[in-house]
């Protein structure tokens, strides 16, 4: 095992998560890499079950690596709590993951060598599971290359969002997270490729996503819509797409976002789930 000082690990937490889910996410993206982080930073989004705040101590008591745990007095949603944790990093060079994923041993040796090249934003593929991290259910490839980023990012989500490595200056310089439903990670790519970042992503999937049950219906309703049309308005006040864009964005994904869950679970899995980017 390798001690890496560059970067810090931030890891959110809030009262819905499960302890055993924890335990998974945090050991893989810690004790298994074969390059560790040189801290971890937890935040605590509001008051926790006992069981979580047990599993909690027992990661603080036994991490082989430093760990600072942020504990919000309140639940305040995901962006101010990824904000508060990268306040607290110590590092310049931050790699976010969820308390229910998985990471590939190899995750943070490919991302720190492209970030090493000079990039400001890595993110990495993704395998989709539901139950048993070993059986896949879709694996999702991201674009690579900065113009094929960028074009993607006109009309998906080109990063996906737990697999993210990046420089906190280059946050700062955009405003890091702002709130925008569950869609704060699509816009703060967006507002990071429009400011100049270098951004890339490692096809290879070395992240394997939990999605749970009742995963599709979550990425619909009226709720998420109006959340995708007001992404889409603030994508075209920027100007990072055109008004053609942002009519056929806002038709597109509006009917996804409404159609029944089952038909957006056959779509997604059938184009996302075969290699184009998508929303987390």
């Amino acid at each position: 095992m390798v001690t890496a000082p560059e970067f810090s690990l931030l890891l959110p937490v809030y009262a819905g998560d499960t302890p055993a889910f924890l335990r998974l996410a945090y050991e893989s993206s810690v004790d298994d890499q074969v390059v560790r982080p040189a801290e971890a930073v937890i935040v605590q989004d509001g008051p926790v079950p006992a069981p979580l705040e047990a599993e909690l101590a027992r990661i603080e008591r036994d991490s082989p690596i430093p760990v600072r745990i942020v504990r919000l007095p309140e639940n305040r949603g995901l962006t101010v709590a990824l904000n508060a944790g990268l306040d607290a990093c110590a590092y310049p060079v931050v790699a976010r993951m969820d308390a229910d994923d998985v990471s590939d041993p190899q995750r943070f040796r490919k991302q720190l060598a492209v970030m090493n090249e000079g990039a400001d934003l890595v993110g990495t593929g993704m395998v989709e599971f539901e139950s048993d991290p070993a059986i896949v259910a879709a694996v999702r490839v991201p674009p690579t290359g900065a113009d094929r980023i960028r074009e993607h990012a006109r009309t998906h989500n080109p990063f996906n969002h737990p697999t993210m490595m990046y420089r906190v200056s280059a946050l700062d310089a955009v405003g890091r997270y702002q709130p925008l439903g569950k869609m704060e990670d699509y816009w703060l790519g967006v507002r990071l490729i429009a400011s100049g970042a270098r951004v890339e992503n490692i096809a290879e999937p070395l992240v394997r996503y939990r999605v749970g049950a009742g995963a599709f219906a979550r990425r619909g309703g009226w709720q998420e819509a109006k959340t995708e049309w007001t992404l889409q308005r603030e994508m075209l006040r920027i100007g990072f797409i055109t008004r053609t864009q942002y009519v056929r964005n806002v038709v597109v994904k509006g009917v996804y976002r409404l159609m029944p869950a089952s038909l957006k679970r056959v779509l997604f899995r059938r184009f996302v789930g075969s290699g184009l980017p998508g929303d987390k």
